[in-house]
């Protein structure tokens, strides 16, 4: 049976058919799936990478559930136009304690890899309730309500820690029973701004 003959048959047949797409398309996934399982330097940590503090885990959730992913990417591609603007190209190792990862694709707004200590807590204040107060051709919404919200509305830090540190975070006992502490009298606002102000500072970051 010559090859176009046993492929005359595989599209009249469905069920060879649907089978043979979920065969080839397992190799495919295999091929990307297991090579990471086994790369060292994407569990191991950078020299000096720290996991999030509370206070910027609840930052980084608010990130999240703001969609700032969708506007903002951070991931500094070894490209030289990039580490020129961005400062230097990010390292696998930066993301050891990202769950999930914010690499992101789209660059509406500029890429945040870097972002850390390149403004004052005041100018990122200012930015995120009124954008056009500090970069006047901005499309980016205000988040006013940000400052009105308690950083610990949900009461669940210290359940987050307990599971991320379930997942390898290296976050201790003392971490975890004064992660409630260290969000007394903090804003939504002040997690995020204190999010943004150690994007990119760990190690390696600034160079």
């Amino acid at each position: 049976m010559n090859l176009l003959a046993l492929h005359k048959r595989l599209e009249k047949h469905t069920g060879l058919l649907i089978f043979g797409i979920l065969f080839v398309a397992s190799i495919g996934g295999l091929v990307q799936i297991l090579p990471s399982l086994f790369q060292e330097s994407l569990s191991t940590p950078i020299a000096g990478l720290k996991p999030y503090s509370p206070l910027e885990l609840v930052g980084r959730d608010i990130y999240i559930r703001e969609s700032c992913s969708v506007c903002h990417s951070q991931q500094v591609r070894p490209l030289l136009a990039e580490v020129k603007r961005y400062g230097p190209y990010s390292r696998v190792g930066e993301f050891v304690y990202d769950r999930p990862f914010l690499w992101g694709s789209k660059r509406t707004g500029p890429d945040l890899h870097r972002i850390g200590g390149k403004y004052t807590d005041v100018w990122h204040r200012l930015h995120m309730l009124n954008p056009r107060a500090v970069v006047p051709t901005s499309i980016m919404p205000a988040y006013p309500w940000l400052q009105s919200r308690s950083a610990d509305a949900d009461g669940d830090i210290e359940q987050k820690l307990r599971a991320l540190r379930w997942l390898g975070h290296p976050y201790s006992d003392a971490d975890i029973e004064t992660a409630t502490e260290a969000l007394d009298g903090k804003t939504e606002l002040d997690a995020l701004i204190a999010y943004l102000q150690m994007l990119g500072k760990s190690a390696g970051g600034q160079q």
